[in-house]
């Protein structure tokens, strides 16, 4: 086995979880190469360089759908993948994707983001009015978490209340979905199929009882464009589920993270809000939540950056590689939000880019806005803190900081405060 070959392995290990940073630049040095541990140990070629990586997203020689890889490693492929969008090529990603998408944000409901924006605002505001008077706190469990789980559950139409039960559901699926053994993948399904077969349920009933939320808009279209068929609408209810707030919650933990390890920047950020959006910008070079891409096939023979990668094989983007490529990046390891032309890769690039990416941006700049603000004196107590098992949605599992003190919250008519609350 060459050495090539064992650094996705060292990737995948969680004992490299905390900095995996330096296997991905080791990795970037062949810009592609087989690896044998891709998903489900199918093997894969890894794209690891910025230019590359971009390309293939925007390639439609590149599936999203695995039952057009033919075969690997001598083993027969077939997907378990649920019938959403993401696990689907043009024309039926671009026609589902439309049908979700044209009940949440442009060009039909360009103002609904902004007018859930006074929501979050309240919501970031309630999470850490919550928080005063302690002086240390894990701030996943108490606030990274909460927040984008009551905001998608709110759109959605999901009971919160259910949270118990989906939280079991999600976290078999992100810390099984490189699965690698039986008993992983069986773990997998198993969640996949409890998770489809509650959203069935709460797709009836708003369909019965529909309310203005997502489901109910999905459930009820009449358009002319037509409703969802019901397998794809329960699958893209999990997804958004799910997706909605993982993500978010890895992107709060890593860029708070970031922060307290750049206490100048913090600092600075206090005074010069101005700077939070590209600073969350920067949290999503820097600190992606999503680390690769697996789930890609090729469907013809395609030369990259001077190798063959041959038809019917699995291929794996390797964002966070690309996101610290110095040919695309000046001083990649650095934290910079001042950094121009920042065009990173931490929601993906192409027609698979993030669905949700607005949402994410806007919860994030408020949160940021609000932790440096309210946040007197804070500081990690374990560094590194310890991480979610999954190599590809990275983040922390829990944050455990100290603060001298949880200030009060910030009025609507402070000049300096860019959010409105009225």
């Amino acid at each position: 086995m060459s050495q090539d070959t064992t650094i996705l392995r060292q990737i995948y290990d969680y004992a490299n979880r905390a900095n995996p940073y330096p296997l991905w630049a080791k990795l970037r040095e062949t810009p592609v190469c087989w690896q044998e541990d891709g998903p489900d140990e199918a093997g894969a070629y890894v794209v690891s360089t910025y230019r590359e990586i971009v390309a293939l997203l925007h390639d439609p020689r590149i599936s999203s759908d695995l039952r057009k890889s033919v075969q690997t490693r001598g083993r027969p492929r077939t997907s378990t993948a649920p019938f959403s969008f993401i696990s689907l090529d043009p024309p039926e990603h671009d026609r589902l994707r439309y049908q979700a998408m044209r009940h949440f944000g442009p060009p039909e409901r360009p103002e609904y983001l902004e007018q859930l924006r006074p929501e979050i605002v309240h919501l970031v505001t309630t999470l850490l009015d919550q928080l005063q008077g302690q002086r240390q706190f894990d701030l996943i469990d108490s606030f990274a978490y909460p927040l984008p789980v009551t905001v998608i559950c709110r759109i959605l139409g999901v009971p919160l209340e259910d949270e118990p039960q989906f939280r079991v559901w999600a976290t078999a699926l992100i810390e099984n979905i490189s699965a690698q053994t039986e008993e992983q993948r069986r773990q997998r399904e198993q969640a996949r199929s409890d998770l489809s077969q509650y959203m069935a349920g709460l797709v009836e009933r708003h369909r019965e009882h529909p309310g203005d939320d997502l489901l109910s808009r999905m459930a009820t279209d009449t358009s002319t464009e037509g409703r969802m068929a019901e397998s794809y609408l329960v699958a893209t209810a999990g997804l958004l589920l799910i997706a909605g707030h993982v993500t978010t919650v890895n992107l709060i933990g890593n860029g708070m993270l970031t922060l307290l390890r750049h206490p100048a920047i913090l600092e600075r950020l206090r005074n010069e809000p101005n700077l939070i959006p590209a600073t969350v910008e920067e949290v999503l070079r820097y600190e992606p939540p999503v680390q690769l891409i697996s789930q890609r096939a090729t469907l013809d023979e395609i030369s990259v950056a001077g190798t063959t990668i041959p038809k019917g094989v699995l291929v794996t983007l390797a964002l966070a590689a690309g996101n610290r490529d110095p040919a695309q990046f000046a001083d990649p390891d650095r934290f910079d939000p001042e950094r121009r032309d920042n065009e990173h890769l931490g929601f993906g690039s192409g027609i698979h880019i993030c669905f949700g990416a607005p949402l994410a941006r806007m919860e994030a700049q408020i949160a940021f806005t609000e932790l440096v603000r309210r946040l007197s004196q804070p500081s990690l107590v374990v560094d590194p803190p310890p991480y979610r098992p999954s190599p590809l949605l990275r983040g922390p599992e829990h944050l455990l900081m100290t603060v001298e003190e949880v200030r009060e919250s910030l009025r609507a008519s402070d000049p300096y405060y860019p959010i409105n609350l009225q």
